[in-house]
């Protein structure tokens, strides 16, 4: 049985895990890293610590496995911007972690000069600090002094790490997400480069999703000598480990954001507003390159929100309370969160929107306020897969899911009701990884075909819209009410 080792380096932790030829999970270990909060507005990740968790992760499942390890494959938090002196292989700063939000005001600027249409139309992505690009100016302005360093995002640094120097590479996935990478021409952008005063040799080459990344070196607590051979940013990954491999396939991933994606193959959307394009992943066989482009919408809280009522509102001491709290009322009485903490994103992306709780009575008690929280994550996702349909005249026949808040029945049964579509959660809680390691398999040929990996994707449930049409548009129509109510609140972002 061939064994494919999958590091899926998230936001708060490492996982690894071990994935026979059946697409199933036989082994796993996870760890937690440290949060940095040095300012407001300021979040760092400690790469360093990242690393050593890949070790420690890797160094258990191996020591339990019996059989060799076939290939390794990487997934990881996407715009997470690293550097590193190449030398000593020690970065030279802590990641600027997505979620940072420092570089605001050069990106005001930016769109004050006019530039976001340029930068739209190279990377399909908008001008926001949530990319790579000022996170990588911003440390290149300030380590100036710095010689012979290395960008990149989290999954280049551990191939660096993992080869022990010898590789600096991404994927498309991943470098579609930097704001600095043409995804027409698949290749650095060196008008974005300059305008960012960064020189394209201090970033990773981009080789196929499926591509070859080195071997891992002698320092590799999984052992020397094994390839890495499928690299993907986690939500790309996730679409790959749903098997939406065909035109109009989407699914939502309900983490602490949530991220819609939907393939739209080899043409490159046109543009529109609340939305992203960008690559899903680019497959290579002996005599083909293949490139698979998709919307995305990504919306800033969901898991986030369950976060605020267990440590901010005391009103569950744990996140699996929430569906049984919500469950002891049928309606929320016409009471609305908008989870606009950090501001909103897709469609909207209004940096200043800020969260509002709407329609409270002295009636309203713990469970209307849990039902709110979870219908919030619905009509967030409704919003985007509207934008989405429109995008790419394509109509949505069914939704795939994963992710912490997928356990809960409550809310597919309102997603499906908002979307009037059936809503499908496959049996597999370990959907991104899968992705890393179909993508791995792939290129060892231990899967021949995109089909035969689509047979190894099973479903667990599958929930079918049952609220009628008016009722569904009504409570939506009074949703997007409560969210013009919470943006531009904010003086600044």
């Amino acid at each position: 049985m061939t064994t494919i080792l999958t590091i899926d380096a998230g936001t708060t932790g490492v996982r690894t895990l071990a994935v026979n030829s059946q697409g199933d999970v036989v082994d796993s270990s996870y760890k937690e890293f440290a949060q940095y909060f040095p300012n407001p507005g300021w979040v760092e990740h400690d790469a360093e610590e990242i690393w050593h968790s890949v070790q420690f992760t890797m160094g258990e499942v191996v020591s339990r496995l019996s059989e060799p390890i076939a290939a390794i494959g990487i997934t990881n938090q996407r715009e997470t911007a690293v550097a590193w002196d190449r030398e000593t292989s020690l970065p030279i700063h802590r990641a600027l972690v997505w979620q940072d939000r420092r570089t605001a005001g050069q990106c005001t600027q930016l769109v004050a000069d006019g530039l976001n249409s340029v930068i739209r139309e190279s990377t399909g992505l908008i001008i926001d600090p949530y990319f790579s690009a000022t996170k990588f100016e911003w440390l290149s302005k300030n380590f100036a002094s710095a010689k012979n360093l290395a960008f990149g995002t989290i999954d280049s640094w551990l191939i660096w790490k993992l080869t022990d120097g010898k590789v600096h590479a991404t994927d498309p996935s991943n470098a579609s997400r930097t704001m600095l990478f043409n995804i027409n021409s698949l290749e650095w952008d060196n008008e974005l480069l300059n305008l960012f005063n960064l020189n394209e040799s201090d970033f990773p080459e981009v080789r196929a999703s499926n591509g070859d990344f080195g071997r891992t070196g002698k320092n590799a607590s999984c052992g020397e000598g094994i390839p890495i051979r499928g690299v993907a940013g986690d939500q790309q990954s996730s679409l790959f480990g749903h098997a939406a491999f065909s035109i109009g396939d989407a699914k939502n991933t309900y983490g602490t954001g949530s991220f819609v994606l939907m393939n739209t193959g080899e043409e490159l959307p046109e543009p529109i507003d609340g939305l992203l394009s960008t690559v899903a992943w680019v497959l290579e066989s002996e005599n083909t390159t293949t490139i698979t482009y998709a919307l995305e919408g990504s919306i800033f809280s969901t898991g986030a929100t369950v976060q605020w009522l267990r440590d901010g509102l005391g009103i569950i001491s744990e996140a699996s309370e929430l569906e049984t709290l919500a469950l002891q009322c049928s309606d929320t009485g016409d009471v609305y969160i908008v989870p606009a903490f950090a501001g909103l994103g897709s469609p909207w992306w209004d940096p200043y929107a800020r969260g509002a709780l709407i329609g409270v009575t002295r009636g309203t008690g713990k469970a209307e306020i849990a039902r709110a929280v979870i219908e919030s994550m619905a009509y967030q996702t409704r919003d985007v897969i509207d934008a989405m349909q429109v995008a790419s005249k394509q109509r949505l026949q069914n939704l795939r899911v994963d992710g912490g808040a997928s356990v809960m029945n409550l809310l597919l049964q309102l997603q499906a009701d908002q979307l009037q579509v059936p809503v499908l959660r496959p049996h597999s809680k370990e959907i991104t990884a899968l992705g890393a390691a179909f993508l791995a398999g792939l290129s060892l040929g231990v899967w021949g075909s995109l089909e035969e990996i689509k047979e190894k994707w099973r479903l667990d449930i599958q929930v079918l819209p049952k609220m009628d049409h008016v009722a569904y548009n009504e409570a939506h129509a009074r949703w997007l009410q409560a969210v013009n109510r919470s943006r531009s609140w904010a003086t600044e972002s």
